[in-house]
């Protein structure tokens, strides 16, 4: 018996949708980043892309535990001397959740080309409306 090797061709994408509404930020980036490679289908192949979408609603009311929304800081530097810019979480999950919770999947997700096309098939809400129900995702628990 041969292994199986999953083509880019035959691969068969499903959207899910992820609440994350009083679920801690961690959990929720690992589960989608999960179902983004798609380590949770039978015929994962690691030199594949064969993720799914996935679609993360209520991102305001992801939860950071311990002490984490003081301590835990997003930084960014522009190449520029002193362009070093450092946003609190517990500030960032104010202004802009949906980017916190981006940040913590791409942070998960590979740093190549197949972690750069897992991460555009990524759509995150603050909210609890979301502009894909053509699509119709099932949900996912985690």
């Amino acid at each position: 018996m041969s292994t199986f090797m999953q083509k880019k061709e035959s691969v068969v994408r499903k959207w899910y949708i992820l609440d994350a509404a009083g679920k801690p930020l961690g959990k929720t980036a690992v589960a989608a980043a999960d179902l983004l490679r798609g380590k949770n289908a039978p015929e994962y192949t690691p030199h594949v892309d064969c993720g799914n979408f996935v679609i993360i609603v209520n991102a305001e009311k992801a939860v950071l535990t311990g002490k984490k929304p003081e301590q835990k800081y997003l930084i960014h530097h522009s190449g520029y001397i002193g362009g070093l810019k450092k946003v609190q979480y517990k500030t960032l999950m104010q202004e802009n959740p949906a980017l916190a919770v981006e940040q913590a999947v791409k942070g998960m997700l590979p740093k190549n080309s197949l972690g750069a096309q897992a991460f555009t098939r990524l759509k995150v809400y603050a909210g609890e409306a979301h502009k894909h129900e053509a699509q119709k995702p099932e949900a996912y628990e985690f």
